[in-house]
């Protein structure tokens, strides 16, 4: 069975409650982007599910996903991924939005990690330092952090039973010796839940949009072992960079030109040492806290060092 009809029969399984779908019509739409659009599979299974929830007038949140396997939380390492967990919830958060009925930190042994429960999905309370079995949940991706949501396929069992919680946190020193594409003023998809990064003004999944602004830093630590990737989130980056959002749409608004913002940056932080503190979600540490040490590296140094990276 090819890559694309296994694709396909996941497709027509997740709407198989809602729409009569015909497995070969899903697999000719896959093909038609593939082949003849040069489409990556992961970008057109995600525009021929979308195809398909606006046919059956669905949000994404309603879809399920039968089969899921059941992972630990330092597992996930890719959005819109269909899983299984048993986890405790440590901690619990005021939601921002009346869209969203419970928002906090889930925890097992292998780590941590941000959980979101929709209102409209009508599901059970969670209690804080309960164990519960979730069936059905839905990866999701910011700032190369993710996180899971709950939403009305999701089964929530509560367990009697204990539950030990790792810790994932790290901490790294080093020279800040490159910054990397995708720093600075950047924009995100508008859409209600979603975060992801708009690519000349459009998202993956929400296609084109005005955009939210937002501020981050992309960077690379040097301890003169090994390099370690960092993601600074706007607070981080306003703290190490001297610059508010609205000075960096201002600047950015000035010059007509959104790069500026990641010029300023560079120009201010580039091989400055700094001690970083937060969890680790695939390739990056996330700047929880974060310490300026001391002063400069050698610049040339410094970029010899961003050069070969």
């Amino acid at each position: 069975m090819t890559d694309l009809r296994q694709e396909a029969e996941a497709i027509a399984d997740q709407f198989s409650e809602h729409l009569d779908i015909d497995v070969d019509e899903v697999e000719a739409r896959l093909d038609t982007l593939v082949s003849e659009y040069k489409i990556p599979v992961e970008e057109a299974r995600r525009s021929v599910t979308n195809h398909y929830l606006e046919e059956a007038d669905m949000d994404r949140n309603e879809l399920g996903r039968g089969g899921n396997a059941e992972v630990e939380l330092a597992e996930i390492d890719a959005a819109e991924q269909w899983v299984d967990l048993t986890t405790k919830v440590i901690d619990l958060w005021e939601p921002r939005s009346d869209s969203i009925a419970q928002v906090g930190l889930l925890g097992d042994a292998s780590g941590r990690m941000k959980f979101t429960k929709w209102a409209k999905s009508e599901l059970p309370e969670l209690d804080e330092g309960g164990v519960y079995r979730l069936e059905n949940v839905v990866t999701d991706e910011y700032q190369g952090q993710y996180s899971v949501k709950l939403n009305r396929t999701t089964t929530i069992t509560e367990l009697d039973e204990e539950l030990e919680v790792g810790d994932d946190t790290t901490e790294i020193e080093g020279a800040l010796v490159d910054i990397q594409s995708g720093s600075g003023l950047i924009k995100r998809c508008p859409e209600e839940g979603c975060t992801r990064v708009l690519q000349n003004g459009r998202c993956s999944e929400h296609g084109e949009g005005e955009g939210e602004f937002d501020l981050r830093i992309k960077g690379v630590l040097d301890d003169g072992r090994e390099i370690q990737e960092v993601i600074f989130n706007q607070e981080a980056t306003e703290d190490v960079a001297g610059i508010g959002l609205e000075e960096a749409k201002q600047m950015a608004m000035d010059a007509l030109d959104t790069t500026v913002v990641a010029d300023e940056i560079r120009a201010k932080i580039l091989g400055q040492y700094y001690r970083v503190t937060g969890p680790t979600f695939g390739r990056y540490v996330l700047a929880d806290e974060v310490e300026e040490l001391g002063g400069p590296a050698d610049a040339e140094e410094t970029l010899i060092k961003a050069r070969s990276i």
